[in-house]
């Protein structure tokens, strides 16, 4: 039987990719749905917040610490609160990549046990 933690990080390592670098544009190269979301004001972001948050949740059910959760969901938060501002949090987004770090630190988890 396969290791739901791995299963897990797939999922989430797939969803990361979808919000931080699913389309490549020429000279900017890989950008994901976050930042062409964050061009909505405010409820871009709130969006995007909200599927950045399903990385979160499949890395509690792996167990992952709580501390390490805490530092996901900072992560989080930061992504959505600079994100929010207009023209720069877009080039924010773009560079943050919130769900990649999130991801790293799911996968030292799983692959630390």
């Amino acid at each position: 039987m396969a290791d739901p933690g791995h299963a897990g990080l797939r999922r989430a390592s797939f969803v990361a990719g979808l919000l931080d670098d699913a389309v490549t544009l020429p000279v900017v190269g890989g950008v994901g749905l976050d930042p062409l979301l964050g061009l909505l004001p405010f409820a871009g972001d709130s969006v995007a917040a909200l599927c950045s948050l399903y990385v979160v949740f499949e890395a509690w059910l792996a167990g992952v610490p709580r501390r390490t959760l805490g530092r996901m969901l900072l992560y989080v938060g930061i992504d959505w609160a600079v994100g929010s501002v207009p023209v720069a949090g877009d080039l924010f987004d773009a560079v943050f990549r919130a769900n990649r770090r999130n991801v790293r630190l799911f996968r030292r988890h799983v692959e630390g046990r």
